[in-house]
């Protein structure tokens, strides 16, 4: 969901890592799906960051 939202945004990971305030390879491994339970903080940043309400990261 989180590389869904990016792309139609037309961000790179880099953008919005920096936006949201993670790493870009912290970010890669949840779009790949490896890190499979970031922690509430980081998806709150996503969130945030993509407008988006936390829920809407978890579908």
């Amino acid at each position: 969901m989180v590389k869904r939202l990016r792309e139609r945004r037309e961000w790179s990971q880099p953008e919005l890592a920096k936006r949201a305030k993670v790493s870009q390879a912290y970010l890669a491994e949840i779009e790949r799906g490896t890190k499979t339970n970031p922690s509430l903080p980081v998806l709150r940043r996503l969130a945030k960051a993509l407008g988006v309400p936390v829920t809407e990261l978890l579908e």
